[in-house]
This record gives structure tokens, sequence and C-alpha cells, in this order.
């Protein structure tokens, strides 16, 4: 269950970002997780309330943005190619994914003085 470790990361990441900037807390944190990132995002919100205590977290929410995937044309970037296809039917060229594997911390809501 690496969401564990994500997580970890994602709120040492945070607190780092609230003590840059004085940050007396932070009230909510927002990530987008790719469907094909490996990461389930029950998961990760079952861990975040898990390691979000004794921390800059303790009283922030998490929002999380589901990304699906999206293929492209990595010759002519043509839209709306599935990934099982092996050829863009325009051109011929290979898909590439285009998004749905990310993992980002979105956005930091905090209170500065």
């Amino acid at each position: 269950m690496h969401e564990y470790s994500i997580v970890g990361a994602m709120i040492e990441r945070v607190e780092a970002e609230a003590r840059a900037r004085n940050a007396t807390a932070v009230r909510h944190v927002h990530v987008r997780i790719g469907e094909l990132s490996g990461v389930e995002p029950d998961l990760l919100a079952s861990a975040y309330q898990v390691f979000r205590e004794r921390t800059v977290c303790e009283s922030a929410e998490l929002s999380i943005e589901r990304v699906e995937a999206r293929w492209e044309c990595g010759e002519c970037g043509s839209a709306g190619i599935s990934g099982g296809s092996l050829r863009c039917a325009i051109c011929g060229g290979a898909p590439r994914l285009a998004q749905g594997d990310e993992i980002l911390l979105q956005r930091i809501e905090m209170e500065v003085e």
C-alpha cells in the first residue's frame, strides 16, 4: 500500500511550503490523481486521515480530483485515440498518454499573518 508513503511525502511538502510562508495553519490540500497512476484515491484519503494527526495538516481537508486517462497521437497530436489502439487513424503515429498518470499536489490553502 504505497499510498501511505505518498501521503507521508505530501505532508512533508505541505509542511515545508507552510514553513516557507510562515503559515499559521493549513486549511485545505488539493491533489490530482490520474486513473493510471497506480494510486487508489480512497486509500489515499484514508492514509491522509491517519498521517495528518499532529502535523500542520491536522485540521486541513483533503480534496482529490480524479483525472481520466487521455491519449493522443505522438506524431500529429490528434486526440481521442484509445489506449488500446496501436496507431493513429489519421497519420499512423503511435499514441502517447497525454494525461491520467499524474499524482500532483495541486494547491495548498493556508493562513498566513
